[in-house]
């Protein structure tokens, strides 16, 4: 004997609980906006330090300004100096980025020959590879070769004026004066070529200053 079974009615479209009630199914497309858009503020601001900080390394970084480097430096910042510049003018990278020594030196040798009425005018000190590299293209420029030039300017690899370790005297009295007694001050006359070129040697202050080299290209330390 068989009953008749009853089956059970379909719920309602419109039943809070059908899975495709209007309402629910609304609520399970909506987008969960504020947790995105907090993320992408957090991205922005992440961007936005980051870059305050690497500008701040920059502008802190010795020599800096406006993101250029001091190896690329040109003009006064890369060690260019004007006709009467002073070995005791702080204003100037070419005078401030000497080795300390050397400039403590040729200070002392500028107070001394000012009592013989004779004055110091720095015509190159400190100088920026960027600098050094213009001046050695200049200088093939007007001795035509490469090998003519470097008897009288140096790469920027190899230039003692890069390091910080020479000076360049502008005026013929007080390089012939410091040529007479820099030795007493450790500063050397280096080429005999150059005779406005001047380096430390302490050891001058006890035997005199070393024989001198006919030019750049016979000094050791030039070679690439």
């Amino acid at each position: 004997m068989s009953f008749p079974v009853s089956r059970p009615r379909p719920p309602r479209s419109d039943h809070p609980g059908h899975a495709d009630h209007p309402d629910r199914a609304a609520r399970r497309r909506r987008p969960v906006l504020v947790p995105g858009l907090t993320l992408v503020v957090l991205l922005v601001l992440t961007v936005l330090l980051a870059g305050c900080a690497v500008r701040s390394t920059a502008s802190a970084s010795p020599g800096a300004g406006n993101g250029v480097s001091v190896s690329s430096a040109t003009g006064r910042a890369g060690g260019e100096t004007p006709s009467d510049a002073s070995v005791f003018d702080d204003t100037l990278p070419a005078v401030t980025r000497l080795d300390p020594a050397l400039l403590a030196a040729v200070r002392d040798a500028a107070r001394d020959a000012a009592g013989d009425d004779v004055t110091f005018v720095l015509n190159s000190g400190w100088r920026s590879a960027a600098y050094q590299e213009q001046l050695l293209r200049d200088a093939v420029d007007e001795y035509g070769s490469i090998g003519e030039a470097a008897r009288w300017v140096a790469t920027p690899t190899t230039s003692a004026h890069v390091r910080g370790d020479a000076v360049d005297i502008g005026s013929w009295d007080a390089a012939t004066w410091l040529s007479d007694h820099g030795a007493t001050h450790g500063l050397c006359q280096i080429y005999a070529n150059e005779g406005w070129h001047f380096e430390l040697r302490p050891e001058a202050r006890a035997s005199g200053c070393p024989q001198m080299f006919v030019d750049p290209t016979q000094d050791p330390r030039m070679q690439p």
